[in-house]
This record gives structure tokens, sequence and C-alpha cells, in this order.
């Protein structure tokens, strides 16, 4: 299944790549202009974008590229520090929002990537609850609990405040995105009751029948932008990387592509590669 494949690629990406060391890749010998380096934290959209990144960086720039796997919150901080070059999975108004008051005024916000995006709490459709106040008269169903993410991600502070909102009796569990899916999947295939920290894009909206939670209260905001965040000083030492990243988006449909693609396959990056050379007419756009 689709979520088993996108674990296995997690574990093979945590086990090579170190905190802040990151895996150089051969980016096309002696003639390789400078080695860019890329923050991921391990959230589907953003593993896709990263290595189709990569992809164009590699194949058709000539660079090397350093891929640091990390939590959102030192990923920021080394941005912000110089020392490392770009990050493609800033979501804002309001998940990153803390993130961007605290250390916006030591990056550049390359504009939005993907302009649709959305957070919230979500449920498989045969579950019979539609809004987040309902689901204290249906804790016991979900054993008080809601299944989330890595404790550093801006949709888990935003559910610690609409437990406490909505006075919720339930309790957030941390975990990754990995198990998180893998919970799902499994109480969709048990048809059971679960309620995870979701958000789109996101493969498993095209794999299973899902739906957000209403949201009355707002705390989860509305549509979400992603964007792209860079070094103070890119722009002067890379000024064609500066300028791809600032083109660099992808629309809802080829991110879902992307994220199936890459989830499907075997290889993250190969899989970022022939989605790249399918999709030469939007390469051409970023590099103009």
């Amino acid at each position: 299944m689709r979520f088993k494949k996108f674990a296995i690629l997690l574990l093979v990406t945590f086990m090579t790549v170190g905190a802040f060391a990151g895996c150089a890749k051969d980016g096309g010998g002696s003639d390789n202009k400078g080695t860019v380096k890329l923050g991921v934290v391990n959230w589907a959209e953003g593993i896709a974008m990263t290595n189709l990144v990569t992809a164009v960086l590699e194949d058709h720039m000539n660079y090397e590229v350093d891929i640091t796997v990390a939590d959102v919150a030192p990923i920021f901080t080394s941005v912000a520090s110089g020392n490392t070059d770009a990050f493609l999975d800033v979501w804002l108004p309001v998940t990153h929002e803390s993130y961007m008051e605290e250390y916006g005024d030591n990056l550049v916000d390359l504009g939005i990537n993907n302009g649709n995006a959305r957070i919230g709490l979500v449920v498989p459709e045969y579950v019979e609850v539609d809004s987040i106040e309902e689901l204290n008269d249906n804790a016991e169903i979900f054993d008080k609990k809601i299944i989330g993410i890595d404790a550093g991600a801006g949709i888990m502070s935003s559910t610690e405040e609409a437990i406490d909102e909505y006075d919720l009796d339930f309790e957030l569990i941390t975990s990754s995105e990995a198990a998180m899916t893998a919970s799902l999947s499994k109480a969709i295939d048990e048809k059971t009751p679960v309620v995870v920290t979701g958000w789109t894009p996101h493969w498993k909206f095209a794999d299973f029948d899902l739906k957000f939670l209403e949201d009355s209260k707002g705390v989860y905001g509305k549509t979400e932008e992603i964007h792209t965040i860079a070094r103070i000083g890119l722009e002067e030492d890379m000024p064609e990387v500066y300028s791809f990243l600032e083109k660099f988006s992808l629309t809802d449909e080829q991110l879902s592509e992307l994220m199936g693609a890459i989830a499907e396959g075997s290889n993250e990056l190969e899989s970022a590669k022939a989605w790249m050379n399918e999709n030469e007419e939007v390469v051409t756009q970023w590099l103009k």
C-alpha cells in the first residue's frame, strides 16, 4: 500500500541523512557550479517538492544538492543563520506564523509555490461526525485520541489550541506523518473511527475518502499558502538558483501527481526526475 512505501522511503531518508550533515549528491562532476543546501521536513508535499527541485538543480542547472532532514524549528533556525539555502514547505498565514514572526527578519520569503493548502482535523467519510464541536459527544468511539505528527509541526500547536478552544476531552498523540497515515489506513481497513491531524495537498486524500471536520471557531484558518524561504545573501551568491526558486510553483494537480509518483516509486529522486522529464514545459518556465 502507498503509505507503507512512503514510510519505507522516510526511514531510508533518515538513515542516510544526518541532522544538518546532509548527503551530497552528484551534480555533474568537475563542471558543477557549487552546492545548494536544502532543508526538508518529512511531510509528503515537502519531500516531493524538494526532490523535484533537486532534480532540476542537478540535471538542468549543474549544481550539487545537499539535503538536510530535520524538524521545522531547526530548519528555520538554519535558514535564518545562513547555514541552509532554502526551505520549500512554509505554510502561511497560520501554520508557521510563529516561526515567521521569530525568524522572518533574517530570511527571505520567495513567495507562494502552492496556493491552495489547508490544515485541520480529518476523519474518514464514513464517520458520522462532521464538526470539531461534535467530537466530545463521540469521544469514546475515538478512544479520546487525536493522532498527530511530529511535535514541532505547526498543525500540532494549532491542534493544541483547538483542544483548548473547543474544550475537547481528547489527548493529542505525537507521532510522525508515516505513523499517522498508517493509523488512518488501518482504521479505514477496519472501518473504525479515527481522527487525525490532516492537510492538503496530500496523497491520502486521493487514496481515501476523507473529510475535514468543520471548524466554526476558525482555529485552523481557511485556505493556506505554501511558501519558499531562502537565506539572506542567496540572491547575490547564486542568482540563478534564487531566480529558479522564486519562480518555482506547482498547481494542486501537479503537486498531487508528483506526490503520487514519489509515494508509488522505489526512489524519491528518480521518481521526481521522471516527473520532471514528462513535464519539461513546466520546468522551462521556471528556468527562463
